[in-house]
Formats: structure tokens, sequence, C-alpha cells
């Protein structure tokens, strides 16, 4: 495997590029109309251009070109193919939802695009073709079966990753979290024998890192631009990559590890495990009060965080802190060889906690949402609120 130092200097190329594009395009987005006016979807209180995620996907063009001037990924970039079929599916996704942030477009327009760059993805030869479950034995997928679960895992990947992206900074720093625990996550299988020199799924992550601290910096609260749904959708479709690349292509057990860790196609399930429970929260919810899944609310973990009493920041921070804690109980085992068993258990209690403090029911008469105190909270902060908006049919 390439050594980090390779990996770290892809990924500070990927962050400064983006970094120092982020200017140029909050200005384009302003001039084409690309802004979010604040509105009962939103919690921010004035225009913000939406554009961000076209200076992400500059940043992954270069990264990927500096990869291909190093000598270190010279294997990695044999496959061509691969590498130009996730560059190729990245532009795609991004291009759905950045159109989708200057005029809106329907959801099954957008579905569409995510499956588009999906099965891009897949006929390039980006695809799970193995599946652990664990307790069970291991499936080897057809290429029937391997196309549809690769088209799945981007559309959920990209639409978990967009869902979370509620509050100034929260999507940028999970995102970068959990890449970067990725990342080490399978340095540490490519020292062990694991995986081959040529897999891809390290760059990918070490470039996914790069693009989030890059456009962090303009995305803090208060947020001068935001990296709206094209944003939101390439960094999903970039962890897809990361993950499938790792997970879905390799059939050796990593001696020590237990449960999910024979499996890395689990390893994001963990990692990511703040905005997955927020997206199944959001659709079962939305399904008892027969809504649609589309349909936007103010009961994510943000809003509800807020609501509590924290910040803007505090609530990003907290959420923050609850990925780097699961980031954690993946890395602990990986990296010792022993607590395997406390992992489950760690995470099973986690997700109990997310659940104890979020769940509608334990928070008030059905969930429903207390404007009289998100009021008073932004009343405290010497905020005054925007005027409603009538939801759009």
């Amino acid at each position: 495997m390439p050594a980090l130092s390779a990996y770290l200097t892809v990924g500070v190329a990927a962050a400064l590029v983006t970094f120092i594009t982020v200017p140029l395009v909050r200005r384009l987005s302003i001039r084409i109309g690309a802004v979010a006016p604040p509105d009962e979807r939103h919690v921010h209180l004035v225009p913000t251009p939406c554009g961000g995620g076209a200076a992400m996907m500059v940043g992954v063009i270069a990264a990927v070109g500096v990869a291909f001037t190093l000598d270190e990924f010279s294997d990695v970039m044999a496959a061509r193919t691969e590498m130009l079929g996730v560059v190729l599916a990245a532009v795609i996704i991004w291009s759905v939802g950045f159109v989708d942030d200057v005029r809106e477009i329907s959801a099954p327009a957008k579905l569409a695009g995510m499956v588009l760059a999906g099965s891009v993805m897949s006929l390039t030869g980006v695809s799970i073709l193995f599946f652990r479950v664990p307790f069970f034995e291991l499936l080897f997928l057809s290429a029937d079966w391997s196309a549809l679960v690769t088209v799945l895992w981007v559309v959920g990947m990209a639409n978990v990753v967009n869902l979370i992206d509620g509050l100034d900074g929260l999507a940028g720093g999970i995102v970068a979290i959990a890449s970067a625990t990725f990342l080490l996550y399978t340095l540490q299988l490519g020292n062990e024998g694991v995986l081959d020199p040529s897999n891809p799924g390290a760059l990918w992550a070490s470039i996914t890192f790069g693009v989030c601290v890059g456009f962090l910096p303009h995305n803090v609260h208060p947020a001068r631009i935001f990296m709206g749904d094209g944003g939101a959708l390439l960094l999903g479709l970039l962890m897809a990559a990361s993950t499938m690349s790792v997970g879905g292509r390799t059939t050796a057990d990593f001696s020590g590890q237990a449960f999910f860790f024979f499996a890395p196609i689990f390893i994001p399930l963990v990692i990511l495990g703040v905005p997955i429970l927020d997206t199944v929260f959001a659709v079962l919810r939305r399904a008892a009060k027969r809504n649609a899944v589309a349909e936007a609310d103010k009961e994510h973990m943000h809003h509800r965080l807020m609501r509590l009493g924290h910040g803007h920041r505090r609530s990003v921070l907290i959420l923050w802190l609850w990925t780097a804690l699961l980031s954690a109980f993946v890395l602990y085992p990986t990296y010792t060889g022993e607590g395997d068993a406390i992992v489950p258990i760690g995470v099973a209690a986690l997700a109990l906690g997310l659940f104890s403090v979020f769940h509608p029911r334990l928070r008030g008469a059905a969930g429903e949402i207390d404007e009289s105190e998100l009021d008073a909270i932004e009343a405290a902060s010497g905020r005054v609120r925007s005027p409603r908006r009538a939801r759009r049919p």
C-alpha cells in the first residue's frame, strides 16, 4: 500500500484547491441565482449561496490529477477505467444536485440521476462483488445482484449525507471524520495483507477528507456558502466508492477481528452511524405520519438538539463528537486486535442513547415541532426568525 504521506499529499491538494475555489464559486452562485432563502425547511436566517459543491468537484478532479503524477499510486492508477468511472459518476451526481440547487427538480428525477451515477460506477468495475453478513456465509453476488446492490449503496450513501446537511458545517464535519477514519482503517487492512496495493479505497477516502477540510472554513457557522445538494450527493458518492472498493472486493477475513470487522462493508454503517440513524428515524417518522419520504420537516437530530437549548455551533459539535466516538469504536480493535466483544455492545449503547434523547414520543406530544420553544431559543440568541413560507406542493 502507498505510504500515509502519499495519501496526505493528495488530501492536501484536494483541500487547497477546494479552499481556493470556494470564493469564486460563491460569487458565481450569487450571479446565477443558486441561493438558498430562509424558509421552513432550513434554520439559516439570511439568503446564502448554495453552490459550494462545485468547488468540491473541482477539488476532486485536481486531487485525482495529482495522484496520477505520483509514483506511489501507479498500481492504483493502472485501473484507469475504474478511476475515470468514479470521476464521471461524481460529475453526474453533482450535476443533478446542482441543478436542484438552482432550479428545484422532482424527487424521481433526482433519484434517476443517482441511479445513473451508480450504474456508471457498476459498469466501470467499481462494484460490490462480495457481501459478508455476520453469522452467515460469505455471499458471492452474481452480475445482476452486484449491479443492483452497487446502485442501492450509492443511492443510500448519497441520501444519508444529504439528509444530515441541515446545519452549518454538520455534513462536512461528519464526512471528514468518517473518511479520515476509513482511511486509517483501510491502511491497516493493507498493512495486514488483506487488501491489494492497487485497491483505490484509501485514495478515495483521502480525497473525500481533503475536500471536506478545504470547504469547512467557509461553511462553519455562520456559513458564507452551503455545499447544497450537489456537494452532499457528491460526498455520499465518494464515500460509496471508497467503502465499496474495500468491503465489496475482498474475501479475506481480518485476523483478530469479529462481528462486522470481518466485513469492511459494514464499517460505514458504524462510522456514519449518526446520519444513518437520523435517516432511519426520518423515514419511520414520515411513514407513521403518512407523509412522503422526501417531504421536509424539522424533526432531524440537529433540530432536536437546538430545541433542547443547544446553539447552532454546539449542536454541530455534539454530532461531530458522536461521530468521532463511533469511529473510535472502529479503530480501537482494528489497531490493537482487542476489544472485539465490546464493540457491538458499545455501538448498541450509543444507538440506544441517541434513540432515547431524540425519539419524538420521548421529547413531546407525538414529536410535533414546538415552534414557541424554537422562537424562544432564537430570541435568546438575539436573532429574529424569518416569516414562514407556504410549503411547496
